[in-house]
C-alpha cells in the first residue's frame, strides 16, 4: 500500500499564507496524475487544484489566481502555496496521487 505523507497545514489570521506538501515513493509520483482536495464545514470534499505528469494545471473556482499547485518529481514532493487566505478556505485538505489519498491536514484560517 502506497503512503502518502501531507504536511503544512496549521493556523494563520486572514490574508496570510501556508504551502502545504505531500510526499510519495518515487517510481509511483513519476507517473501520476495528483491533486489537492478539501472538505470545509457542513460540505462535501471539493477539488481545489490538479497537476498532470506534463505541469498541466487546474483549480477550482474559488481559488481565483490564490493558490500554486507545483511538483518536484526529483523530491518526490506536490506543493500547494496558498496565499491570501481567507476564514472561508478553512477545512481539511487532501492530497491525492492517482487513487491514492493523503491522511489530511487541517488549515484554520482566522478573520
Amino acid at each position: 500500500q502506497v503512503l502518502l505523507v501531507e504536511s503544512g497545514g496549521g493556523s494563520v489570521q486572514a490574508g496570510g499564507s501556508l504551502r502545504l506538501s505531500c510526499q510519495a515513493p518515487g517510481d509511483f509520483f513519476r507517473v501520476s496524475f495528483m491533486g489537492w482536495y478539501r472538505q470545509v464545514p457542513g460540505e462535501q470534499r471539493e477539488l481545489v487544484a490538479t497537476i498532470n505528469t506534463m505541469g498541466g494545471t487546474e483549480y477550482g473556482d474559488f481559488v481565483e489566481r490564490r493558490f500554486t499547485i507545483s511538483r518536484d518529481n526529483a523530491m518526490k514532493t506536490m506543493y500547494l502555496q496558498m496565499n491570501n487566505l481567507k476564514p472561508e478556505d478553512t477545512g481539511v485538505y487532501y492530497c491525492k496521487i492517482a487513487s491514492t489519498w493523503g491522511q489530511g491536514t487541517q488549515v484554520t484560517v482566522s478573520p
